[in-house]
């Protein structure tokens, strides 16, 4: 509950608490002091403390000095409030008082107005004693506070939210945790963007504060209104101005108070000794929504305009300003050639807000057509660029008709029209632009433009980092066509670095990062693509346009490296809100999906993927840069039956690569998945003749060699003629070039395709541990398919099971079949249905489905911090 009384409860610093102590053991004892502090800081609190303890020992106590006698009785004290406010004669009287030294004088005033008698007076008490001088609270003090009027403590979320909202000044704590009994009690609610709320909508910058939300009600910002009311327009106006939020410079103040700086500091006295500024000159945020939420809107307006005028006139940032006028609703009011230029500044950080404020600008007669198509390609809407962009081309007399063929070229890009994107970036005819069509125009299966390019480059137009960077992605295409893929990927990270400072406000058609990391895909060095990938993300580079894209990339390569729990989870988060991939993204979060299904023996998972990959493949043509994505679609096709679905695509595809001159950095993944398509499809002719493919490639890199290896392997496992050491070795080679799940399956499935026991034995073990799991013991079955004679489960009591059986029940209960559990766990079927047969066994179970209910029950006691392999299977399944 709360407390009744008028007079807060005092939570005062060390030194006042001291001094007030003195005063308690002897009030009778001489006493002249100041009391001096900013509004609402506790200047009467103390006084009404001192009253009490002079009462308490008998002493009268004096309001007024005039009211005595003899003021200098010792019988009696006089307190004085606001001095500040005296005038001249009787501040001249209270003078004399503290010359005689004979009365118990306390008097407290603001540190400003300072008239010449207040300033005499404050020279005479500090010979009684140094002055008591209040601050704002501590965040330890304003808890304290808080408790006390609660009268139980709070939650420490709600105390910091509190001394923040406002900066510690006794007066607006207290207002604060008297309105809010919810907050105060410590009750919290999650609020998107939001720290505080009240009626009069969002303070300037409340919308980029998260955090607990506050209610603020209308009352507390009331009370706001006398001490606003007793200052005069002049401070009135600047606290509106530092209301904005902007921090703004002390001599742009005084040209907006038509004053010099040395008279600005008038103004700003007034305004810290009234409490409602801080001593840093800075509003806490409570004060700041009062401000703005209590000034007529018509004078709140008129300053922020004008501020942004002078601030533009002098060159500095008008953003902030620019901000607190949307947030408060005034946007409406931004003379055009600030919205401009706040746009400008907003491009690189907020793309979206960059084109309102562009749009505004255009409104009112400023030329910012081309920049608020670029700004709506940045922030991903592609619709409102190419409807804009397609405005300037079509303008015969608009003088950006090459800048909107490169906006409308780059969103056509991401929406899968690669060969008319190449045409409007021929057309621009801008370094830049002619850079990315012949990127373009490559990734269609066309070299000349790329040669031509290369042999000449444009030389008009500024050597900007956007057209030095396009022309290094240049460079680093052609030598994945030609030339070692060290080389390629050295220059295509240096054009990825080189664009990092310039990122957030560059568009493009596909990034130098997002490009450098198809190329590590491709030759197996995942740690550089990991990297580049890291570093583009951290910098923004491409905005919102390619962000999707280079978190789509990271997450391919989790799923490579095997780490498929993982790449699940981010591929949840990448696709996760209401706007829809473009379809350069969605084809590779289609085969992302299509991928984890299939690394986790998931069929229902892979049927439902393959219906969102047959759209995905419709809306995208093939291009060079979506063949690994081509290269899941067409092993998830075959183990579904479908593969001649997809044939007229791998077909397009190898005529692609055909015209390039079937390079192996690009040939080489798609013969491997092509491969793995063959096997499922049961097509030995096929396979054979990827195995050939991948051999006369071996030759060109490292990772060709491992994959040629590795596809010799794999025709003789399915042919029956396991070698385990040549078979473990390739299993090996793939692991080190951080194809994990692929090594641990082809280690498996040879294990399990042997009649030699040893041999099984070893690649078994083998396989664990690519894979990463425990070798040896419990997790090792025979020969036979049965468990060893000296399996720990035979010394199970009934009711529990081994770890072993434990892996498969998750996985029936997963909806698994026998033939995908024992490839997830590298064991036969008839293992796994011998697994099952003997949990039945031991359980005592009756019927199949008595057994699923005594399994779901068992697996659900699994001890915490014990591994559950299944679980992410388990939950893909109920999906």
């Amino acid at each position: 509950m709360l407390r009744t009384d008028t007079v807060s409860p005092l939570v005062l610093d060390e030194q006042t608490e001291a001094f007030l102590a003195r005063v308690d053991a002897d009030p009778r004892a001489p006493l002249s002091t100041a009391v001096q502090a900013a509004g609402g800081h506790g200047k009467t609190a103390v006084l009404g403390r001192l009253r009490h303890s002079f009462q308490q020992a008998g002493i009268a106590v004096l309001d007024h000095w005039r009211d005595a006698a003899d003021p200098a009785d010792p019988g009696c004290a006089v307190l004085v409030d606001d001095a500040h406010l005296l005038d001249t004669a009787s501040l001249g009287e209270l003078c004399r008082l503290a010359e005689a030294g004979r009365a118990r004088l306390v008097v407290a005033f603001r540190p400003w107005p300072r008239p010449a008698g207040l300033a005499d007076l404050a020279d005479l008490l500090h010979r009684g004693g140094p002055p008591v001088l209040l601050g704002p609270f501590t965040e330890q003090r304003t808890a304290t506070y808080l408790g006390r009027v609660r009268g139980t403590p709070v939650a420490p979320a709600v105390t910091r939210l509190v001394h923040e909202q406002t900066g510690g000044v006794p007066r607006f704590v207290e207002w604060l945790a008297r309105a809010l009994p919810v907050a105060a009690d410590g009750a919290q609610r999650e609020a998107g963007p939001a720290g505080t709320r009240a009626s009069g909508g969002p303070a300037p910058g409340a919308d980029r504060a998260a955090g607990p939300l506050l209610e603020i009600p209308r009352s507390v910002l009331l009370q706001f209104v006398p001490e606003l009311e007793s200052l005069d327009l002049e401070v009135r106006r600047l606290l509106l101005a530092l209301a904005a939020g902007a921090g703004v410079p002390t001599d742009l103040l005084g040209v907006l108070l038509s004053r010099g700086p040395e008279e600005v500091d008038r103004p700003l006295a007034a305004a810290r000794a009234s409490g409602l500024l801080g001593p840093d000159d800075r509003l806490a945020p409570l004060v700041r929504r009062a401000i703005t939420t209590l000034s007529p809107a018509s004078q709140r307006a008129a300053v922020w305009r004008r501020l942004a005028e002078l601030q533009l006139q002098r060159g500095g940032r008008v953003l902030p300003l620019v901000r607190s006028m949307i947030d408060s609703g005034l946007g409406g009011s931004c003379p055009g050639e600030v919205a401009e230029a706040a746009g400008d500044e907003a491009l690189a950080e907020d793309p979206a807000l960059a084109a309102r404020l562009f749009a505004a600008a255009e409104a009112a007669g400023r030329p910012t057509a081309a920049r608020r198509a670029t700004a709506a390609a940045l922030a991903a809407d592609l619709d409102s660029a190419l409807r804009l962009a397609d405005r300037l081309v079509a303008s015969a007399e608009s003088p950006y008709r090459a800048e909107g063929a490169a906006i409308a070229a780059t969103a056509l890009v991401h929406r899968g029209h690669p060969d008319r994107a190449v045409e409007l970036y021929r057309w621009a005819g801008t370094p830049s632009s002619l850079a990315f069509a012949a990127l373009g125009a490559v990734g269609t299966g066309e070299v000349a433009q790329l040669d031509q390019l290369l042999a000449d480059p444009p030389a008009d137009g500024p050597p900007t980092l956007l057209a030095s960077a396009a022309l290094l992605m240049a460079r680093g295409l052609r030598e994945t066509l030609s030339g070692p893929p060290t080389a390629a990927l050295s220059t295509l990270v240096q054009a990825a670095t080189l664009l990092e400072p310039a990122g957030r406000a560059v568009l493009l058609p596909e990034s130098p990062a997002a490009l450098a990391a198809l190329v590590a895909l491709h030759c197996g060095e995942l740690d550089i693509g990991e990297r580049v990938l890291d570093r583009a993300v951290a910098a923004h580079l491409g905005a919102a346009l390619t962000a999707r894209r280079h978190r789509l990339l990271q997450t391919w390569l989790l799923m490579v490296r095997g780490r498929v729990a993982e790449a699940a989870s981010r591929l949840a988060a990448v696709t996760a809100g209401s706007t829809p991939l473009e379809s350069r993204d969605l084809v590779f979060a289609a085969a992302l999906d299509l991928g984890i299904a299939r690394r986790t023996s998931d069929l229902p998972g892979l049927q439902r993927g393959w219906l969102r990959a047959r759209e995905a493949v419709v809306r995208h043509p093939v291009d060079l840069f979506t063949l690994l994505p081509l290269g899941e679609f067409a092993i998830a096709a075959a183990r579904l039956g479908e593969l001649d679905r997809l044939t007229p695509h791998l077909d397009e595809a190898r005529a692609l690569l055909a015209r390039l001159g079937d390079p192996p950095l690009w040939t080489t993944p798609l013969h491997w998945n092509s491969l793995h398509a063959a096997i499922l499809a049961d097509r030995p002719a096929v396979a054979d003749a990827h195995v050939t493919a991948l051999t006369a490639a071996a030759d060109h890199s490292p990772y060709a060699g491992v994959l040629a290896a590795a596809g010799q392997r794999w025709v003789e496992v399915l042919r029956g003629e396991v070698d385990p050491d040549r078979v473990e070795e390739a299993a090996r080679g793939l692991h080190g070039i951080g194809l994990c799940w692929d090594a641990a399956r082809l280690a498996g499935q040879a294990a399990i395709r042997t009649s030699d026991r040893r041999a099984m034995t070893a690649l078994l073990d083998c396989a664990r541990m690519l894979q990463g799991r425990p070798i040896g013991g419990a997790g090792r079955a025979n020969a036979a398919g049965a468990p060893s004679v000296g399996d720990p489960a035979a010394a199970q009591t009934e009711g529990q099971l081994s770890e072993r059986e434990r892996e498969v029940a998750e996985l029936v209960l997963g909806g698994l079949t026998y033939k995908q559990i024992g490839d997830r766990l590298f064991i036969s079927a008839k293992t796994v249905e011998h697994h099952v047969a003997r949990m039945r066994q031991r359980l005592n179970c009756a019927s199949r489905g008595e057994l699923l209910a005594r399994l779901r029950a068992i697996t659900e006691e699994r001890p915490a911090g014990q591994p559950n392999g299944a679980s992410w299977t388990r939950a893909r399944a109920a999906r």
